[in-house]
């Protein structure tokens, strides 16, 4: 597979002046003093570094590897987990309820102005699989300090990250060796999640481990509705047979998996939207009041300033007035200059309907709430805020034609539909595979109800660790793990069990738990699961017991239960 050439300057330009006159805002253009001509869309492979050449089979790699959950130290996590297509290439978990995305920023505490809506990503824990207590969210899964980019349309961004800290050569993740001498942000950018304790790792964890464990799994195990043009090429072949197409010898190496990657988030190019045919010279392509839109976002609106191009982005840093400057020191963090305080990317605009929330926060929930910021001249000031970002003072019909250009017109209707490039298959974290509480706890000491931690699926032949928090710190625990609900909650030592006892019962024993006092007791249990094929899809279902003595005698209070499939 071959790759244009990158957006010329010139290219650019013609974007940028065809945009101006169909929003009609300048007369004549081009030499004869005519309109602009149609411009082409943008290309559909983004360029690629010299030592890394797009390729069918390393993009059919990288694409296993973007949805490879086993890519995480505990099977939940893969690169699409924080990039979902279908939304835009960002997370649409931090728009729903109950996911567990919300960040308590830099003050620490939840339920405040300063909260972010990040990505959701693993418990803290140690190589073993045992759990350790991470500030602020105890056992539950961390949430990163900051929303996650679309990963579409990223190969034409100089650099990655809000604030631009992928860029320069491509080092080696184990010898530190240029790999890459430049334009290799994407690479770069591969290489931090699955380290990340907070994002995809365990505590320590590093590239050799990542590498160890890819080059020994089954490619896809926990993924269903696999593409059928990519369940082809992969054929029941292993990851060294599939390195071995794609770079011509077995070897899973650390800057293997991170080119593999980068070469597939290159073919992520979203250049066919009603905006590329208008462009393009179809004036039909957008109804009169996108058109309405389009000559706002360019005119009084000032969103052009800095949306400009065929990404609708210039692809610089800016403080916009989101949060105050100190609270994230986005880009200064990276070249030290103050007028960087507090400077994030802009984003591209492609599919920004299907990307709520907004900004690096998450901070606003509709286009409406970022049409209304901007009017509003931001929420927050400095020095270095740019003067577009200033009062505007749109009429309310004003706002709702922007809101419709930002909407349909930007929006490929293949991203949304998740359709070639951008099918893909369904993660195990997206069925019912993955553990489902149900039932209620019963209160231990003071009233207090213990918390039953599970998030990894069950994966036959491997490890499964769940955790319990709010127990009583210093007593013992018990995990139950069985083939048989109990549909209602038996009474047991004071206890309600939500799990059969039966011959089938695996009981496991922790304890102390960690910590002193009423519902201040956390502990981890890790059970290696049977490798009997035979299982798979068989249910289990999983409770937590804590001994807690009132009064006297054995008394027992539990967590609620999981139920989740084998794997």
């Amino acid at each position: 597979m071959k790759h244009p050439n990158p957006l010329s300057t010139s290219r650019l330009q013609a974007w940028a002046l065809a945009l101006c006159a169909s929003a009609g805002l300048a007369a004549t253009s081009s030499a004869q003093g005519g309109p602009p001509p149609p411009q082409p869309p943008p290309p559909a492979v983004a360029p690629a570094p010299a030592g890394n050449p797009v390729t069918l089979a390393k993009t059919n790699l990288g694409k296993v590897l973007f949805f490879e959950e086993q890519m995480g130290s505990d099977q939940t996590m893969a690169c699409a987990t924080c990039h979902i297509h279908g939304a835009g290439g960002a997370d649409p978990r931090t728009l729903q309820p109950n996911t567990g995305s919300v960040h308590p920023g830099p003050d620490g505490l939840f339920l405040t102005p300063d909260d972010i809506l990040g990505s959701r990503g693993v418990t803290l824990s140690q190589a073993d699989g045992s759990y350790a207590l991470a500030p602020q969210f105890r056992l539950l899964p961390q949430v990163t300090g900051r929303r996650a980019p679309s990963a579409i349309n990223a190969g034409f961004a100089p650099r990655q990250f809000w604030d631009g800290r992928a860029e320069g050569p491509f080092l080696d993740p184990i010898t530190g060796v240029v790999v890459l001498p430049a334009g290799a942000s994407l690479e770069i950018q591969a290489v931090a999640p699955p380290t990340s304790d907070v994002e995809m790792g365990h505590a320590g964890r590093n590239w050799g481990d990542v590498a160890g464990r890819i080059a020994t799994v089954v490619p896809l195990r926990l993924a269903s509705n696999i593409p059928a043009a990519l369940s082809t090429w992969i054929n029941g072949r292993g990851y060294p047979d599939l390195f071995l197409e794609a770079f011509g010898t077995p070897d899973v190496t650390p800057a293997r998996i991170a080119m593999a990657i980068a070469t597939y988030e290159r073919t992520l190019s979203s250049n066919q939207t009603p905006f590329d045919q208008f462009v393009g010279g179809n004036p039909g392509a957008l109804t009169p009041q996108e058109q309405q839109g389009l000559q706002i976002f360019n005119g009084i609106g000032r969103c052009g300033v800095c949306h400009g191009g065929p990404f609708q982005t210039d692809n610089l840093f800016h403080y916009t007035g989101v949060r105050p400057q100190n609270e994230d020191l986005g880009r200064f963090v990276v070249t030290g200059n103050n007028g960087d305080r507090g400077a994030m990317r802009t984003p591209g605009l492609r599919n920004v309907e299907l990307r709520a929330p907004y900004f690096h926060n998450g901070r606003m929930n509709t286009l409406m709430d970022v049409v209304n910021f901007y009017d509003r001249g931001g929420d927050f000031n400095a020095p270095n805020k740019p003067p577009a970002i200033a009062p505007i003072g749109l009429t309310q019909q004003q706002k709702n034609n922007l809101v419709a250009f930002l909407s349909r017109p930007l929006t490929d209707q293949r991203v949304r539909n998740q359709t070639a490039p951008f099918d893909r298959p369904t993660l195990a974290s997206e069925r019912n595979v993955v553990p489902t509480h149900y039932g209620t706890p019963t209160l231990g000491t003071g009233g207090l109800a213990p918390r039953m931690v599970a998030n990894e699926p069950a994966v036959l032949g491997g490890k499964w660790t769940s955790g319990i928090d709010g127990g009583n710190g210093g007593k013992s625990a018990v995990l139950l793990m069985s083939s048989t609900l109990q549909l209602v909650g038996l009474p047991f030592q004071g206890a309600s069990l939500h799990v059969a006892l039966n011959s089938t019962t695996l009981v496991k024993r922790i304890g102390p738990l960690n910590g002193a006092g009423n519902g201040q007791g956390w502990g981890s249990g890790t059970v290696f699961l049977p490798s009997d094929p035979l299982l798979i899809g068989q249910p289990i279902y999983a409770q937590w017991l804590v001994i807690d003595p009132q009064g006297g005698g054995i008394r027992l209070c539990s967590t609620d239960a999981v139920a989740m499939t084998f794997l």
